[in-house]
């Protein structure tokens, strides 16, 4: 999952940065509204936390110039404002959920994985399409009652895949998913999604990943 964390306190951004990478998410911090902005706007994210009280601008308007620029990932209000008029005006701006500072961990990854599915149309935090389930909470991949055996990378954009099934991703995107604003060889993609074809063939799914010459991949298996 790619997280955008907008929150100018260095300490907690730090503190979010690593508990959400530790537990295998993309994470990108930003200290303000304005590189909020541009990240959200031109990179791909899953879910982005936004802290209301920014030093360069309220987080309330910049929810609302994201969803005038068509940023459509789900958008969690992280705020040390307690009155509900606030939370009224920030979900109104087009968020889709609030927590108040201080707040725990778990209940946070909690309520990012939940807005997260509910945007990609999954009630549960387990991805199916047939005999192959893949598990959000525990980045575990099954085929039947087998393990399927995959590298960080792998099922980061196999998770992709999946969450986008039957969209065609392009091939810079999947750069993005797991490289973050790093540089990446775009060739690596080609070599992961070629292993991953194997494995999932190798298991008796036909066709699970098309190439679609010119525009990037796509899951072509129904998924629920």
């Amino acid at each position: 999952m790619r997280i955008l964390v907008v929150e100018d306190d260095l300490i907690l951004s730090h503190h979010l940065k690593v508990q959400l990478s530790d537990l295998g998410n993309q994470v990108q911090v930003a200290l303000t509204a304005k590189e909020g902005f541009f990240q959200a706007t031109n990179y791909p994210i899953d879910v982005a936390i936004v802290d209301l009280g920014l030093p360069d601008q309220d987080g309330i308007s910049l929810i609302q110039q994201l969803r005038e620029e068509g940023v459509k990932a789900p958008i969690l209000i992280l705020t040390a404002r307690v009155n509900w008029q606030d939370k009224v005006e920030g979900l109104n701006a087009g968020a889709d959920d609030y927590l108040v500072k201080p707040f725990q961990k778990e209940e946070l990854v909690a309520r990012l994985d939940a807005l997260v599915r509910r945007s990609a149309g999954f009630v549960k935090p387990v991805i199916t399409s047939g005999e192959l389930k893949l598990d959000l909470a525990a980045k575990q991949v099954t085929l039947g009652n087998d393990i399927m055996e995959v590298t960080a990378f792998e099922y980061l954009i196999l998770e992709y895949l999946m969450r986008h099934c039957h969209e065609v991703v392009a091939k810079q995107r999947l750069l993005d998913v797991i490289y973050g604003d790093k540089e990446g060889d775009p060739n690596t993609i080609e070599v992961m999604v070629s292993r991953l074809r194997k494995k999932l063939t190798r298991d008796g799914i036909d066709n699970p990943i098309a190439t679609i010459r010119g525009q990037g991949y796509k899951f072509n298996l129904p998924c629920n």
